[in-house]
């Protein structure tokens, strides 16, 4: 847990300085060089982040919270779940979207959020559906939310930075010679930069909220039958439906973008080809060594989520846990 916390806060310092070193080069470039105009700067955007960032969330994943009577199973669950994590009760939402998938969101515990997509109550059954929640709910507890939804804004804005100033900062080029294409430069640099921060941070907090499942109750089997069970039914997704959703994606429980090159791997794991991972193909795959090619250890570098192959070998570890 200290651990999580500890690259966490580093992230976010990281994080904060970039944009202060940022902001303090671009200003020098245009002739601003003051520390407290740099300052006050840094400190709005990240304010401004802070409050935007769940609207921006709700807003496109087309959520709708759950009253009274609506979805009572679902309701236990989240209830009892978060009663075992010793936190608030989330809000419980159904995101309107074609893809399979859950995620959680929020500024605070008290603001704490669970939703699901219509296709996951389809796709899994009651227990591979709570060890979903389960993680979902240890991203709440773990406080991981509010930095990823600081985070995950801060690389957008300064994408469009760059953009902009690439695109239509024609005019003040030939007024301050080569300075605006030099700022927009920096900002595509930062944006980099800070991209790759957000993909790590995702990847830190998915491996611990799946500890954090079974420190619940969950069987370490039922959530890795859930993951493989998204995987096969995110690799069916249309592209554009996948695309609607790209820009928030580190949000998911897995990757929908990679299912198509991970079911290859996983359909090895699934021994009898039940479509599910029972203990004893999870057993077999603790004691199995992987190797992953150089192009996939890459690739994980770029995405949000852990390969998962590694994910599901990191789940196997945890079998002693509920023996």
């Amino acid at each position: 847990m200290w651990s999580l916390k500890f690259k966490m806060s580093l992230l976010l310092i990281i994080l904060f300085s970039i944009i202060y070193a940022g902001i303090a080069i671009i200003g020098t470039i245009i002739g601003i060089a003051n520390f407290y105009f740099y300052l006050v700067i840094s400190l709005a955007l990240m304010f401004f982040q802070y409050m935007i960032g769940p609207r921006i969330v709700e807003w496109q994943m087309r959520i709708k919270y759950i009253e009274g009577g609506e979805y009572l199973n679902l309701q236990r669950m989240v209830e009892e779940l978060s009663q075992k994590a010793g936190i608030p009760k989330p809000k419980i939402g159904i995101a309107k979207l074609p893809i399979p998938n859950a995620f959680a969101f929020g500024r605070s515990l008290s603001d704490g959020r669970v939703c699901v997509t219509e296709g996951i109550l389809q796709l899994l059954n009651e227990e591979e559906l709570k060890a979903v929640l389960g993680h979902e709910i240890t991203h709440l507890k773990n406080r991981d939310v509010l930095f990823i939804t600081i985070l995950s804004v801060i690389p957008l804005l300064l994408y469009h930075i760059s953009w902009h100033l690439f695109w239509f900062g024609g005019g003040r080029r030939r007024e301050q010679g080569g300075n605006i294409a030099l700022v927009g430069a920096i900002a595509f640099l930062f944006y980099f930069i800070t991209n790759l921060l957000v993909l790590y941070a995702s990847r830190i907090r998915e491996y611990f909220a799946d500890k954090g499942a079974v420190y619940l109750g969950n069987k370490p089997s039922t959530l890795a039958s859930a993951l493989y069970k998204l995987v096969y039914a995110s690799a069916q997704v249309d592209k554009e439906s996948l695309k609607k959703v790209g820009a928030l994606k580190a949000f998911f429980l897995n990757d929908p973008h990679q299912a198509v090159d991970e079911i290859q791997e996983l359909s090895q794991i699934d021994i009898d080809k039940s479509g599910t991972i029972d203990p004893y193909e999870l057993e077999a795959l603790r004691r199995k060594k992987i190797n992953l090619r150089f192009s996939d250890r890459l690739l994980e570098i770029l995405t949000t989520h852990p390969n998962m192959l590694k994910r599901i070998k990191q789940l196997s570890q945890y079998q002693q846990l509920v023996s």
